[in-house]
């Protein structure tokens, strides 16, 4: 039996950021999947960000994960969206070759040395003391003093194609049959959900003159605060509709739906339904968008966002050809839903760690989320903590107000989740602290302090913070009312001061920023773009956040109220059953979290805030 500090489970995106952060913080580590073929594999959309999943990418980068730069290396269009909106709630998101990100991913695992890859299904974890033992169908085991599970949606999936179910996994690839019932062997309880997949077109059979062009965006910025080349849009990607006929064909056949019939038992995405959902949801609206996008450069399959079905094969090559330019369209693969078994989220603790067993962590999918970015994100903070575990130090909770992934987990191991759990801008009540453009200052010094952020990546970190500095002592300095203020003023429409003024309030002039600021007085010469827009940024919207930066400190101050691990609930006067049932069931860590349980009440926070001193005070 070959000994390992860590083992991980499961390659695709929370598996690989696990891998890679228990490797290059010196744990020898063992990754096993079920195919060497689906390590990193984009199994849905070939994107990588979007709407606060550019986030989540940008912070996986700060702490020093691997998806920003692999994003980075394989983007074929890139384009920053909501860029017509506040900077809180813009994202960046680039298309990526499916085919070349798979294997950038594999090759970069391949390369890390203290990390060992071996393709095999995992059949059963055991314990032997502080030790787990993995077994796989082979029969050979491993042992290690940490676990990472991150097996996607490979548990117990099935493939659902109209009446035609299969015991596989995404892509037709071999699914895990038997860890499933390991995990229930070891008291972990499970839940049944529901993803899906669209059709891919083959793109000489389609009409793209009646479709609308996306281009991507010239200029932008990467994912990675490490990569030296910004990205270049290598393809397009097309906007198309729905039409009446494609939504008559769906009603008249909704009885062979399998997401609508009931035949399909597992919970699906809210954010993400079938077209057919769609259709019956909003049954007034006339047509539904449609985006046609290329899956990899090296091939013509087209992947159809917004159309996932799992509607028999004929229905979908009826409905797919009454769509605005695919009346002659070429079905490549049909689309599918898949069901796959998941554990209840609120087992866990904001460490990723599982509350009844000691060095067992969950990452990605099989916590209830959906998307490539949240397992991402999840898989490095699993990765984080197992390293700490197995060094006998203090584990990583990253805060609300430290970034979306401290959202994203507080969400899921506090309230659970009764469907695939997607990020989302709205989620985040500090978003305007929580930007893409300032993912490294937030988080930097953190992955530095767990040992996965480099010497080369902190360096560059500490370069561009002193050339923020200089921008700054720039803008502090006063300008005279000369000709040139007075022009600056007269030609944005704005009233001329009545004395001087520092530069950086010239900057809060509704009208004024830095870039006209820099035109007039030619203060920044060849200073990176993305450097003077964090600190317009951070000018422009003082105000908002100093105010955000005051919620937090409130918050902080509940986050700061720890609760004794022995702290009973049950028999408590002045709490309600409700709230004694699921605070008992949580065992949230600090006042802070209890407030954030569904069914606690501020009164119960109250209550229980007067209960927590005085607990404290007769056991000091």
């Amino acid at each position: 039996m070959e000994e390992f500090d860590s083992i991980v489970i499961g390659a695709g995106h929370a598996g690989c950021e696990a891998a890679l952060a228990l490797s290059r913080t010196r744990n020898k580590t063992l990754l096993l999947t079920i195919s060497l073929d689906a390590i990193a594999f984009l199994a849905c959309n070939p994107s990588i960000g979007g709407t606060a999943k550019g986030q989540l990418v940008g912070e996986i980068d700060a702490l020093g994960g691997q998806m920003g730069i692999n994003a980075d290396k394989t983007a074929i269009q890139i384009r920053m969206l909501n860029s017509g909106k506040g900077p809180a709630v813009q994202s960046l998101r680039a298309q990526a070759d499916k085919n070349a990100y798979h294997t950038e991913m594999k090759k970069t695992l391949e390369d890390e040395k203290n990390l060992y890859v071996r393709q095999g299904e995992v059949t059963k974890v055991e314990l032997d003391g502080e030790s787990k033992i993995v077994t796989t169908q082979l029969g050979l085991s491993y042992k290690a003093r940490s676990v990472v599970f991150a097996t996607g949606v490979y548990l117990k999936s099935e493939i659902i194609i109209g009446q035609c179910r299969e015991a596989v996994g995404p892509n037709g690839f071999k699914r895990s049959s038997t860890l499933s019932e390991s995990l229930s062997n070891l008291g972990i309880r499970l839940l049944r959900f529901k993803t899906g997949t669209p059709v891919r077109l083959h793109g000489r059979s389609v009409d793209y003159s009646q479709m609308e062009i996306q281009l991507g965006d010239e200029n932008i910025m990467p994912f990675s605060f490490m990569s030296e080349e910004k990205p270049q849009n290598k393809t397009v990607c097309y906007l198309t509709y729905t039409t009446p006929e494609t939504h008559e064909i769906i009603r008249q056949n909704l009885d062979k739906a399998p997401a609508i019939s009931g035949e399909i038992k597992g919970v699906g995405p809210r954010y993400c339904p079938s077209i057919e959902t769609k259709v019956v949801r909003f049954a007034d609206k006339e047509r539904h968008q449609l985006f046609l996008e290329p899956e990899s450069l090296d091939t013509h399959e087209m992947y159809l966002q917004g159309f996932s079905t799992s509607m028999p094969s004929d229905i979908q090559e009826k409905m797919v050809h009454s769509v605005i330019g695919l009346e002659n369209a070429e079905i490549m693969r049909d689309a599918y839903a898949i069901e796959y078994d998941c554990i209840e989220p609120t087992q866990l603790k904001p460490t990723l760690e599982l509350k009844t067993i000691p060095g067992l962590f969950f990452a990605g999918q099989i916590n209830g989320t959906s998307g490539y970015e949240e397992a991402g994100a999840q898989g490095l903070v699993a990765g984080i903590n197992a390293s700490l575990y197995n060094q006998n130090k203090e584990q990583l909770i990253l805060k609300r107000s430290d970034g979306y992934i401290g959202v994203l987990i507080d969400d899921i191991v506090t309230k659970g989740t009764n469907e695939p759990y997607r990020m989302m801008t709205s989620r985040a009540e500090y978003r305007l602290l929580l930007r893409q453009d300032n993912a490294d200052m937030r988080l930097t010094e953190i992955g530095r302090k767990v040992g996965l952020v480099s010497n080369e990546r902190y360096e560059k970190f500490l370069a561009k913070k002193k050339k923020m500095q200089g921008i700054e002592e720039k803008l502090a300095q006063k300008v005279k009312i000369d000709e040139k203020l007075t022009k600056l003023f007269e030609e944005n429409g704005e009233n001329l001061p009545k004395e001087s003024m520092r530069l950086r309030d010239v900057m809060k002039r509704n009208n004024i920023d830095i870039f006209k600021l820099d035109k007039t007085y030619n203060l920044f010469d060849e200073t990176e773009k993305p450097l003077l827009d964090f600190v317009n940024i951070n000018i422009k919207y003082e105000g908002y956040l100093k105010q955000q930066q005051e919620d937090v400190d409130k918050m902080l101050a509940n986050e700061s109220i720890s609760i004794p691990e022995n702290f009973e609930y049950k028999g408590i006067k002045g709490l309600r059953a409700e709230a004694i049932e699921k605070l008992s069931e949580i065992r949230p860590l600090n006042l802070g979290q209890a407030s954030r349980i569904s069914g606690v009440s501020p009164a119960d926070v109250a209550v229980l805030s007067v209960l927590i001193k005085k607990f404290k005070d007769e056991n000091k």
